[in-house]
């Protein structure tokens, strides 16, 4: 079994529950972890054997600019997205962390892992 980690894709997206969120955006910061049996790419050296990193990065971005009240949401539709996509995947995780919610307080990030 093979895991492969693609982590701290930055997007800026418009999710909230905030009509301002809507208007103003934020960032966001996207992991994903892709498992799956990869040994023929490991042996054969060939980008088809394996999953591409840019096809990865299209999907998330694709459905991060698709505007979502939760980020609940927003993950459970790149998880679905990449399963579909991409046959090799065996189970996958995707975290969805948002950068400096607006949630009356000083907090970093919030954070929503999907695992399938």
């Amino acid at each position: 079994m093979y895991t492969i980690n693609i982590s701290g894709i930055h997007i800026y997206a418009y999710h909230g529950c905030l009509p301002e969120e809507a208007i103003i955006g934020g960032d966001y910061v996207v992991n994903i972890a892709l498992k799956g049996n990869f040994s023929k790419a490991a042996a054969d050296d060939k980008l088809e054997d394996t999953i591409d990193y840019v096809d990865v990065y299209k999907i998330v971005k694709k459905e991060m600019h698709i505007r979502a009240k939760l980020i609940e949401h927003a993950a459970q539709r790149i998880a679905d997205n990449l399963k579909t996509s991409f046959a090799s995947i065996s189970s996958l995780s995707v975290e969805v962390i948002k950068k400096n919610p607006p949630i009356g307080g000083k907090v970093d990030e919030v954070s929503v892992v999907v695992e399938l």
